[in-house]
């Protein structure tokens, strides 16, 4: 995750909690990001991944129910909170659906969510639930939401597929941490390999390399994949979701 910028007046109005000049409770922690943020803006520049980075901003304001918000935008990434695991699983699904259906020449998002208690002060929140949420996050593979068990618990008690991935170890968390992925249905094949964003394939650049074939967004990304194709295979795949120990309910 890169450098906080300050946040467009849209999104701005949506980032103050309540009057108070602080708090405890308990909250649902997200942080959402786009994969593939810094090779994107390599190749199509940093205006072009600010105005990214912006429409993240701009549509998960839009995607805010009562209770939920956004802390603060962090370059690539936005952090919001919600009152309960059921409620972010609910925003989550509204930012990735605008995302996905209005969301053309973006790059695919990734993401971390876990609840438990937080501290509200200076219009951010701090504590071991928003430093175990950021972590799950950066481990998410592309197109991948990782949920902590209470998040999950909430997740198939709405009847959405959940799939174990057992404990990990993270940086500065002394036990291992039971970790779950959302299921969702894993699109690789229209994910441009260099920047990650959403290919339609119809009228698309392409080329085949070993037995693949891959698509592109532009000449740009095809030819920088053509100079180091190594660099982004290892990452070309998101972390399918659909394998046959899920939780269905």
């Amino acid at each position: 995750m890169t450098a906080t910028p300050q946040p467009p007046e849209s999104v701005a109005r949506h980032t103050t909690p309540r009057d108070s000049p602080g708090g405890h409770g308990s909250a649902a922690v997200v942080f959402l990001d786009m994969s593939g943020y810094t090779a994107l803006t390599e190749v199509h520049g940093d205006e072009r991944a600010a105005d990214i980075a912006e429409r993240l901003a701009t549509f998960s304001a839009a995607a805010l129910a009562d209770g939920d918000r956004i802390v603060k935008t962090l370059g690539d990434a936005v952090l919001l909170t919600s009152r309960t695991a059921r409620t972010a699983l609910a925003l989550i699904a509204r930012i990735l659906d605008t995302w996905t259906t209005r969301g053309d020449g973006v790059p695919v998002l990734r993401g971390g969510v876990h609840y438990g208690p937080v501290v509200e002060r200076n219009n951010d929140v701090f504590g071991a639930t928003v430093n175990l949420a950021a972590r799950v996050a950066a481990a998410a593979a592309t197109d991948q939401i990782l949920l902590t068990a209470p998040v999950a618990t909430a997740a198939r008690a709405e009847g959405l597929r959940v799939i174990d991935l057992g404990p990990r170890a993270f940086r500065n968390v002394s036990d291992p941490v039971p970790v779950y992925a959302l299921g969702i249905d894993c699109l690789c094949g229209t994910i441009d390999p260099v920047c990650r964003m959403r290919v339609d394939p119809l009228g698309a650049p392409s080329l085949t390399h070993g037995e693949r074939r891959f698509w592109f967004c532009s000449t740009s990304c095809t030819e920088q994949f053509t100079a180091e194709p190594d660099r982004y295979l290892a990452s070309v795949d998101c972390v399918d979701t659909r394998p046959t120990h899920a939780s269905t309910l």
